[in-house]
């Protein structure tokens, strides 16, 4: 069984890094520290343009809950239109109505919008009520795979979980493990049974080169948050790739 690694990368300089580091597919967003949303045009057009892989946008137009008024649905619809006509390779998104279930109505016309590109619904399935229930109608709605940490904070504290979901899936739709995935627990997951893609952001920190820091916050983070951030480590992607070997 071929086994895919999609590295979660919420800028091109880390879309590059996955690449070179041997990663398979890119889910492509903005803010990961948010959980991500929706990146801009230029990051679509240019991760396509500088890397030979799959590139999968995220459409999320706010941090928070998956539960998105009118307006915000017209946007993630405009959104998966303009990820197509950029040339994404794929659609992640995710709604949920109040009660936990998934949206049938709203996942159907994502689904019918991104089409012909495969749609990946995310974790919003964590979040879910239901998740058997969920993987029948998300398989009925011709959702190609879900993106999951088996409804745990992390992918080793939900590993049964997955391994029932990925039972319960069969060859209907793919369950894809996500959740905290390294070089030292990604082998433990992708020797459960019906699992083959697996999902990382494979992060590290990068400090930045001001000198000058001045004394204005531009966020609500403290100061001296707002000159770090984080990237892909191209070591991790290199020893989970190694691991799936």
């Amino acid at each position: 069984m071929k086994r895919t690694l999609e590295i979660c990368c919420d800028s091109v300089a880390s879309a590059i890094k996955a690449f070179e580091a041997g990663a398979d597919r890119i889910e492509l967003c903005e803010n990961l520290a948010q959980g991500g949303v929706t990146p801009s045009a230029a990051k679509i057009r240019l991760a396509k343009a500088k890397i030979g892989i799959p590139v999968f946008v995220l459409i999320r137009p706010r941090k928070a809950d998956f539960l998105y008024s009118d307006l915000e649905f017209e946007i993630m619809l405009e959104d998966i239109r303009q990820a197509r006509a950029m040339g994404a390779d794929g659609i992640v998104s995710g709604v949920l109505h109040p009660d936990g279930s998934i949206d049938e109505e709203r996942t159907r016309q994502m689904v019918e919008t991104a089409h012909p590109l495969p749609f990946t619904f995310h974790r919003a399935f964590d979040m879910c009520r239901d998740p058997l229930a969920a993987i029948d109608l998300l398989a009925s709605l011709g959702v190609r795979r879900i993106l999951t940490s088996g409804q745990q904070p992390t992918a080793m504290e939900g590993r049964d979980n997955l391994r029932r979901f990925a039972q319960y899936a069969g060859d209907r739709v793919t369950i894809m493990a996500c959740g905290e995935l390294l070089p030292e627990n990604i082998a433990a997951i992708s020797a459960i049974e019906g699992l083959s893609e697996f999902h990382s952001a494979a992060r590290m920190d990068v400090e930045s080169r001001m000198l000058f820091h001045g004394s204005v916050n531009m966020g609500d983070e403290a100061v001296m948050e707002e000159f770090r951030w984080q990237e892909v480590d191209a070591e991790l992607v290199r020893g989970m790739k190694e691991e799936l070997i």
